[in-house]
């Protein structure tokens, strides 16, 4: 098995790519190992890694955050061993579903045609960078999002949220008046 990486913006964040599927349908993310725990053994494995604090599991990539102590070069080998001890045991990634994170109050054209782009547009370059963007709501012209894997807690993520989706939503969609973070 061979698992590429790829940095990301935020450099607490590397992205690894094993080269097969991670989560076939939605993402996770995990904060810590008690939200791993009976949910992902895949997460569970990589947060015995000393260092890590948090995962994100997404289509065909793993990002994991790492705290400010540590450094990527003892990390690294880490990482990649407990991913491959994973995917050679044969457990599965996810022992529960993953949650779409998509729970819209009022599921009407304008936040149809924000999921849209948001799906078309916004997460497949996010996705590029080892993070993603879930819709969680809209309300009053104000879009909600939440910033998963190496989004989160990037130092670049308010910058791409507000001049790149919220630019974009806006010309789009005239009802849009801004967009946050949640």
């Amino acid at each position: 098995m061979f698992i590429q990486t790829e940095t990301t913006p935020n450099p607490a964040t590397l992205k690894f790519i094993p080269g097969r599927v991670v989560m076939a349908d939605g993402t996770a993310q995990f904060a810590n190992a008690e939200a791993a725990d009976g949910r992902s053994p895949l997460a569970q494995r990589l947060f015995t890694v000393p260092g890590v604090t948090g995962v994100f599991l997404a289509g065909d990539f793993i990002s994991v955050t790492k705290d400010g102590t540590q450094d990527w070069f003892q990390l690294k080998p880490q990482i990649l061993a407990a991913i491959m001890e994973h995917y050679t045991s044969g457990r599965p990634v996810m022992l529960a579903p993953a949650s779409p994170g998509e729970a819209a109050t009022a599921d009407d054209e304008v936040v149809s045609a924000i999921k849209e782009l948001i799906e078309t547009r916004v997460r497949p370059a996010v996705a590029q960078d080892g993070g993603d963007i879930v819709f969680e709501h809209f309300a009053d012209g104000v879009v909600y999002l939440q910033m998963h894997g190496a989004c989160s807690g990037c130092p670049s993520s308010m910058a791409t949220l507000k001049a790149g989706i919220e630019n974009m939503l806006r010309h789009y969609i005239p009802e849009v008046i801004e967009v946050r973070a949640l």
